[in-house]
């Protein structure tokens, strides 16, 4: 067996249940299978093998589901992919070869069922990793911080549960205005060079990562700028996302044999972690620019976060929107929340109605980092914060932002009932960075690290 030309990433888990993507390779119009094997840490015994053929379709790439897992258990895993000599082979029959595994071990860890057990959360955005005629121009310098966080997660206690990517992973439009990305191979080329720097590799094979799109996965500030014919660059950029990024994540349901519905109805999902529940929004593809029905979620995905918000038990609920929610920039700001107040205003009222507690927006997006808290006139008891966290690594083109990209000194909407006012928790951070999340008992602490790991700052948000 060979390694892997892309991954294995890890996808979602949960305490029972893994997935693990990987991609092979073609090799004159051969079968090809991928397969992972595993065994908790410390024994002897490897599982049998799990496979999955791999198609051109899917550019030689698919996600393995590991079912019947332990909770709150350190696993060891091996992966690989290999072409068999007889072209009549299986996914049944192959499992009885005698393959020789790749060495490399990896290793995750399944969730806690405790509901009272501390949490901890990578947060980032915006990875920028300038590709010139199909490779990386830079690649030490986007894969730098990706080293910074898996040496965190190495030493961090509680463990770390999974990495949060908000959006931007990739950009097809990093060189929008000399030679844009279309093709479709042009794009996955993008993709597997991005995912297959070793930093990132080595983060993502051993910690569940979680990712929504933003803008840059398909063009910049999509759809506003979208012309007649960027309905070709779409369907591209869309069915590489899919593959690369929603494949391994909750947006595809588990069927009741233990595979994953190949089906991909929504790009938004949900998970639960304890007593925390994660709702990932897709703030880009749903959106009505129309002047009489202005969202930026559609209809049924904003119905679906407001039940979710009043009827979960959850103590704390992360609402992430790879654009801000709050505050809005002064300028550019039409490419977020700011642009959809009418949208906006409905998830806050209801939040304040219901009195619903510890909701903390998570967005990417800006080039800064901050923490920010909302209050109401009226209601002394209503407060929503949001943590945003970007960039993993800027483009030396564009700008970092700073406090005073921000409208701070008016409030963030007005109605009959009272204002929502807002004001900032901590300093904004102008540099690549990242954001570590410990959820405990008492608070959220946000703690923001430089490309280095160096911690810059730390906020403690009080849950209530």
């Amino acid at each position: 067996m060979l390694k892997p030309t892309v991954g294995p990433i890890m996808g979602h888990t949960t305490t029972n249940h893994a997935r693990i993507f990987l991609r092979g390779e073609l090799q004159d119009n051969a079968l090809a299978f991928a397969g992972v094997r595993y065994r908790r840490q410390g024994e002897a015994h490897w599982s049998r093998g799990e496979f999955v053929k791999l198609t051109r379709l899917r550019d030689m790439a698919d996600v393995i589901a590991l079912n019947e897992l332990a909770s709150d258990t350190e696993y060891e895993y091996q992966a690989g992919w290999f072409s068999p000599m007889s072209p009549v082979h299986t996914v049944e029959t192959v499992q009885e070869l005698p393959l020789q595994w790749p060495r490399e071990i990896y290793r995750f860890r399944t969730r806690s069922s405790k509901t009272t057990t501390p949490r901890a959360y990578v947060v980032g955005s915006c990875r920028y990793l300038r590709m010139t005629a199909g490779i990386a121009s830079a690649p030490k310098r986007g894969d730098r911080i990706f080293a910074s966080i898996a040496d965190l997660t190495q030493q961090v206690d509680p463990p770390v549960s999974a990495m949060l990517m908000t959006g931007d992973q990739i950009y097809v439009d990093d060189l929008n205005l000399v030679a844009p990305d279309r093709e479709y191979k042009e794009i996955l080329n993008k993709y597997r060079a991005a995912f297959s720097q070793p930093n990132i590799s080595r983060l993502m094979s051993n910690l569940p990562t979680y990712m929504i799109l933003d803008d840059h996965e398909i063009e910049d500030n999509w759809p506003a700028n979208k012309s007649k014919a960027d309905a070709y660059l779409y369907k591209n950029a869309i069915a590489a996302y899919e593959l690369y990024q929603a494949s391994h994540s909750p947006a595809h349901e588990l069927l009741t044999n233990g595979q994953i519905n190949r089906k991909l109805e929504r790009y938004w999902y949900q998970f639960t972690d304890g007593d925390i529940e994660w709702f990932v929004t897709d703030s880009r593809t749903r959106r009505n620019l129309s002047a009489d029905d202005r969202r930026i979620l559609d209809e049924e995905q904003e119905q679906t976060l407001l039940k979710w918000l009043i009827h979960s038990p959850a103590r704390v609920k992360f609402v992430v929107t790879s654009v801000m929610f709050y505050p809005d920039r002064k300028r550019h700001g039409d490419d977020a929340w700011k642009a959809f107040p009418e949208q906006r205003l409905r998830l806050l009222e209801t939040i304040r109605t219901h009195r619903i507690k510890n909701v903390i927006f998570v967005s990417g997006d800006v080039h800064g980092s901050l923490t920010s808290r909302l209050t109401h006139s009226a209601n002394p008891d209503f407060e929503v914060h949001t943590v945003v966290s970007s960039p993993l690594c800027n483009s030396k083109l564009l700008p970092y932002a700073k406090a005073s990209t921000f409208i701070l000194d008016q409030p963030l909407a007005q109605t009959a009932a009272g204002d929502y006012r807002h004001e900032l928790t901590s300093q904004v951070v102008s540099e690549d960075n990242f954001a570590h999340l410990i959820v405990d008992g008492e608070q959220v602490q946000v703690n923001y690290h430089d490309r280095d790991g160096k911690r810059l700052q730390t906020v403690n948000i009080p849950l209530h």
